[in-house]
């Protein structure tokens, strides 16, 4: 049985083409709903020749993605009262020849005319953010927090009210709330870089304010590096999962603990790199990616004749990595090799050899690329 993602469409027949221009693939694209991650991971996991195509279409779609606005009550309000006035200070003759039109007609002039209004918005709107980047202060604004900043050359540990803990960086601020109780969520403000261990506590979700960028946990350890002459931002998880999302997307959801689009989801050993130039989230792979799993675990990653499935399954496993492959075209392939102390890549390089396959790194994945065992 093929599986496929909402929509009911045969995926296996598309082209790039195909793919950039439908409108399920773009809403997971954009959106990442946790619906469609689930449903699309599924589908990969069964189809991995398209993980390529697939891949390039999601480049293609990020590339020409523009984040929408974010428009205040007050401002449409105010653009509204700004149009009624123009309006009314039309001459009588002119007022006389609009009524007299007809209702079809006088709704397209409407519509262009919001629509202009609109676009002005949005013109403006991006340009007073290219203008304002989000400092310190613009951050911190009206809120009382606690601040603390590291002048010296080491890292400093910080304890937070939870018993979360931090390690301040060298020239890093840090600010956060006396105590995280009369608040739904645990926010903390970064200016440089901390590397953070969450205490878990799934009522009330622990979130870091950098910049541009909030990355969201329940508890797990990761490190941002955020400072504010940087242009990128990063974001690095060692344990655990965290979600990470523009900052502007924050003033237009209810709820803080809602899911947010156009998240980012990461998990152990993932990279992301936030372009602030461009709005643009890139998801990769630590380039010496480090055991989840104790030493002792590793000691044991010496096979013999082991079914290839299950190497992939205990490689995964270990380093929180997922190793999406055919298991149908590979499910009778054996590996003989011995693991041990060897690097993430190269253990993947000896398998892939014996087997010889290939493998690529695509959105923060490994992706086996076989014709079968040789």
């Amino acid at each position: 049985m093929i599986i496929t993602p909402p929509g009911m469409k045969d995926f296996r027949l598309f082209d790039i083409t195909d793919f950039v221009m439908d409108e399920d693939f773009a809403r997971w694209v954009y959106e990442q709903r946790p619906e469609d991650e689930a449903a699309w991971h599924a589908w990969l996991t069964k189809n991995p020749d398209k993980h390529l195509m697939v891949a390039e279409a999601r480049r293609i779609l990020e590339s020409i993605y523009i984040a929408p606005p974010v428009i205040s009550a007050q401002e449409i309000e105010d653009e509204t009262a700004r149009l009624l006035q123009t309006i009314h200070q039309q001459p009588l003759p002119v007022l006389a020849k609009v009524a007299r039109m007809r209702f079809r007609a006088w709704y397209i002039a409407a519509a262009i005319l919001v629509a202009c209004i609109m676009g002005a918005l949005f013109f403006f709107t991006n340009l007073r953010t290219a203008k304002e980047p989000f400092t310190w202060e613009k951050m911190t604004a009206s809120r009382q927090l606690i601040e603390q900043m590291n002048t010296s050359d080491k890292p400093v540990t910080i304890a937070l009210p939870d018993g979360s803990s931090l390690a301040l960086a060298p020239g890093s601020r840090i600010g956060y709330a006396n105590h995280f109780d009369s608040s739904p969520t645990r926010d903390v403000y970064l200016s440089g870089e901390a590397f953070f261990e969450v205490t878990k506590n799934p009522d009330r979700p622990f979130r870091v304010f950098a910049n541009e960028i909030v990355t969201k946990v329940l508890g797990t350890s990761f490190t941002v590096r955020s400072f504010e002459n940087d242009t990128t931002i990063q974001v690095i998880v060692r344990t655990g999962k965290v979600t990470v999302y523009s900052q502007a997307v924050t003033t237009t959801r209810r709820s803080a603990t809602d899911h947010k689009p156009g998240e980012v989801i990461l998990t152990p050993n993932q990279q992301l790199v936030y372009e602030k130039a461009a709005h643009k989230f890139q998801k990769v792979l630590l380039d010496d990616p480090l055991l989840i799993v104790s030493r002792v675990a590793e000691q044991k990653m010496e096979y013999e004749d082991a079914n290839l499935l299950s190497v992939f399954n205990e490689l995964s496993n270990a380093y929180g990595i997922s190793i999406v492959y055919d298991s149908e075209l590979l499910e009778k392939c054996t590996v003989t090799a011995d693991l041990k102390n060897e690097t993430f890549y190269h253990k993947l390089d000896l398998i892939c050899t014996a087997i010889g396959a290939s493998y690529e790194v695509i959105d923060g994945q490994v992706v086996i690329q076989s014709n079968g065992c040789q």
